[in-house]
């Protein structure tokens, strides 16, 4: 049975909207994309293509699936780590307003997460990985349906936009399991699903 992984890029203050380019995701007016891209160093490069090796098949939201497909598909070189996952492993694609999904191979997913999910890690060889996908993992989240979180924290703090853990997010704990720092500065953090959290007082 595959693990299912998220890996998320967030700010300082949690922002993960429009991480890769101006116009990724101007959704709500957010004109602040392309945050991401003045910190790519050779160490982010050694992580990414670390989590792209474990890879069976990719979990997408219907607008990174999008952005995705109108790019990826153009990269033909077969020893790109990336493009070689991204255009020959499966691909699922949650949302109930997609009547086609045309970057092969990929599947469109339109039932009940807590169902659907725990049947694609199942079958799936490997990790089911969601990149980006804000709406989608904030759904994951509330459903405790990940295994594993890497959050790529960035030294820069944006104001506004799409967060990894919204208002009204489920309490939820989680085991850290590993942590590094790139020679740009982008803390990566390693954490493992615990459940819910435990309470206390200081002092008593």
């Amino acid at each position: 049975m595959g693990k299912l992984s998220i890996t998320a890029f967030v700010s300082l203050d949690g922002v993960m909207q429009g991480p890769g380019g101006p116009e990724e995701d101007r959704r709500d007016g957010f004109d602040l994309g392309g945050w991401t891209v003045p910190y790519a160093d050779d160490d982010f490069g050694h992580f990414m293509d670390s989590v792209f090796g474990r890879v069976g098949a990719f979990l997408l939201g219907r607008r990174t699936y999008e952005i995705f497909a109108g790019f990826w598909p153009t990269v033909t070189d077969p020893d790109d780590p990336i493009a070689s996952k991204l255009n020959s492993k499966p691909k699922y694609v949650v949302s109930t307003t997609m009547e086609r999904a045309d970057w092969e191979p990929s599947t469109i997913i339109r039932g009940d997460l807590a169902q659907e999910i725990p049947a694609l890690k199942e079958r799936t060889d490997g990790e089911v990985q969601v990149h980006g996908s804000g709406r989608l993992a904030h759904s994951l989240l509330e459903h405790d349906l990940i295994d594993t979180l890497h959050v790529l924290t960035y030294p820069v703090v944006l104001g506004k936009g799409l967060r990894l853990f919204p208002e009204g997010a489920v309490p939820t704990a989680f085991r850290h399991t590993d942590a590094r720092t790139t020679g740009s500065g982008v803390t990566i953090q390693t954490y493992e699903l615990a459940g819910r959290p435990e309470y206390g007082t200081y002092g008593a």
